[in-house]
């Protein structure tokens, strides 16, 4: 609850201060930021040996259950954007 906390309390910090021009230029080196934070995460998760025996046992249902995923999100947007054609 705590990271949703502060996530929300963000939110409405950026929504009260959305005029203010410094806000306005920042997204650029939060995203590089988000970046970052990923790629160590994905050190950190590398790291770990009973994750990575975990992703080892795992990995031809994660790969399927990924891959589902992403394919019904295809053709979930290719679908909307047929029915939105024709309207």
């Amino acid at each position: 609850f705590t990271v949703i906390g502060i996530m929300f309390c963000g939110i409405a910090v950026g929504y009260f201060f959305r005029k203010v021009e410094l806000l306005q230029k920042i997204g650029k080196p939060i995203s590089y930021t988000i970046l970052l934070l990923l790629f160590l995460l994905g050190i950190s998760v590398g790291a770990n040996e009973s994750i990575v025996n975990i992703l080892r046992r795992w990995a031809g249902k994660l790969v399927v259950v990924a891959s589902a995923g992403t394919l019904g999100s295809v053709l979930g947007g290719c679908g909307e954007f047929i029915i939105s054609f024709f309207k």
